[in-house]
């Protein structure tokens, strides 16, 4: 980060070390259920402390407990030797207290360098200066987005990365990360661990929250582990392992991966579902071509801008591709090209977003809700939308079940669910289709370790099933995991193609770049 910033945090880096957070016995309770029970958590001055557990067992809780989204239900919280309850966010801010959501909490609306000045605002603001000032902030970050560009058009990575400058525009002393580099290449997550160097050096206190292991036991001081809403270990980072962690949170050992367990399919061709022939959309995808079988999962990897959603999306009917010399898409040997997303849902083809709170589900609506409305996008759920609450009721337990969604109940609303849980549920509302073709893309952003051997067992039964199914993942372990063939994308087009058993984390990366 450049010496700027640093003047702008007015954080003096050789201040003494002070505990600057302090949490006793912090207890949360939801209708009577406790999301926390006798919490305790400290942070200090020039540290990174890393916040692990599964879905659901409070990180998200505690985190907005602090940042003051929801306040507690009993217990004591104190702020730099200060007792505080917080009720709302602005009185977090007024402590120094910023954090940086999973869901980005951006105006859609507004550009870029407005979000980031959002509450900073002068009573005569010229926009040239707001734009240079945003500017010099992502620059200095070494974050590569147009200041002027509405946040409604950027990318899910470029959103986080706004996000996070509007978090340090703050001049905040304790800053808080939640699954910061979910959305982020390799090269981003490293220029942003530079950024959280940086701010230790400068003397704040940074709050890690990640289901990426490696990365926290990486950057942070201590390892705190949260689970069923629980403190249950507090870890010197650099004197514990990743299986260590695991066992603390699921209260097991989880030593074998998908990739290591499951059985080696013969590498034969099976029947071809689905074709895509030199597509092209804009700038964005280049002739890009390949074929999914049934029975198989096609892992697509690449970095991101690499055209491999837009891809998804066109197949999926969410985004057109050129009309003249556009390419063809086939289904079942038949040429088909939809308007829109109905078209694809109706014909077997469901597209499973990475963005899971902008286009994945209904967030005031119940778990039972949000599950019906997909049988009701489905053809066969046509004709139903008189279907009594028995079934309804009937159509959640069995997916809740078959999924492990973790909720108070079936009538609870998504927005009370862990980030991981409203995965599933975005899940299961594509799959009460009973579609033909399935493309997950990011398939576990932001899911525990647990849920992610969940998902991916779901992925191989889906396959074993005979459905096609493609799995797009910046996470290469994830590829190399569930993948029986695994396509590399670069600048719009495939640049690479590998079996599961030549594939490596070295070909694919080598491939994504040069």
């Amino acid at each position: 980060m450049s010496q700027s910033i640093l003047d702008q945090l007015d954080i003096d880096p050789a201040a003494e070390r002070t505990r600057l957070v302090e949490m006793s016995a912090v207890t949360k309770t939801y209708r009577g259920v406790h999301a926390i029970r006798d919490v305790d958590f400290d942070l200090y001055a020039g540290e990174v402390h890393a916040l692990v557990g599964e879905n659901g067992a409070g990180k998200s809780t505690l985190c907005k407990i602090l940042a003051g989204a929801v306040p507690h239900s009993s217990g004591d919280l104190q702020i730099a030797g200060e007792p505080v309850t917080f009720r709302r966010p602005h009185e977090a801010l007024d402590h120094g207290i910023a954090m940086v959501y999973q869901e980005t909490s951006l105006v859609p609306t507004m550009t870029a360098a407005q979000n980031i000045e959002l509450g900073h605002e002068k009573l005569l603001t010229r926009f040239r200066s707001l734009n240079i000032g945003a500017q010099q902030l992502l620059q200095s970050m070494n974050f590569h987005v147009d200041p002027t560009a509405y946040v409604s058009n950027l990318g899910a990575a470029k959103k986080q990365m706004v996000e996070i400058a509007r978090a340090l525009r703050s001049n905040a002393r304790i800053v808080i990360f939640d699954e910061p580099t979910a959305s982020l290449t390799p090269e981003e997550t490293l220029h942003l661990f530079n950024v959280i160097e940086d701010l230790r050096t400068a003397g704040l206190g940074i709050i890690y929250v990640s289901h990426a292991l490696e990365e926290s036991l990486k950057i942070a001081d201590r390892v705190t582990v949260l689970r069923d809403g629980e403190r249950v270990a507090c870890l010197d980072a650099k004197k514990t392992t990743r299986d260590e962690v695991v066992k603390y949170m699921v209260g097991r050992a989880i030593t074998a991966t998908a990739r290591e367990t499951a059985p080696v399919r013969p590498d034969v061709r099976r029947e071809r579902v689905l074709e895509v022939e030199n597509l092209v959309l804009g700038t964005v995808v280049k002739n890009m071509s390949f074929s999914a079988y049934a029975g198989e999962v096609l892992g697509i990897a690449g970095l991101i801008g690499s055209g491999r959603t837009e891809t998804a999306k066109i197949i999926a009917g969410a985004l057109k591709r050129n009309r003249m010399h556009g390419g063809r898409v086939l289904l079942n040997g038949k040429p088909v090209r939809y308007r829109v997303p109905k078209q694809a849902i109706d014909d077997g083809i469901v597209y499973i977003t990475e963005d899971r709170k902008q286009d994945g589900f209904f967030e005031t609506m119940t778990v039972t809700e949000n599950l019906y409305l997909g049988q009701l996008a489905s053809r066969k759920g046509r004709g139903h939308w008189l279907l009594s609450r028995a079934r309804r009721t009937k159509l959640a337990s069995e997916w809740t079940d078959r999924l492990r969604i973790k909720a108070i109940n079936h009538d609870a609303k998504i927005v009370e669910l862990s980030g991981g849980n409203q995965q599933k549920v975005v899940v299961g509302k594509s799959l009460v289709a009973d579609p033909e073709v399935v493309i997950f893309d990011e398939p576990t952003r932001g899911v525990d370790v647990g849920a992610i051997e969940e998902i991916h067992q779901l992925i191989r039964r889906l396959a074993d099933e005979g459905k096609a199914v493609i799995v797009i993942s910046s996470y290469l372990p994830e590829i190399l995991s569930v993948s029986d063939r695994i396509l590399v994308t670069r600048l719009g087009r495939v640049a690479a193609e590998f079996s599961r058993a030549e594939a490596t984390q070295e070909k694919i990366m080598y491939a994504a770049v040069f």
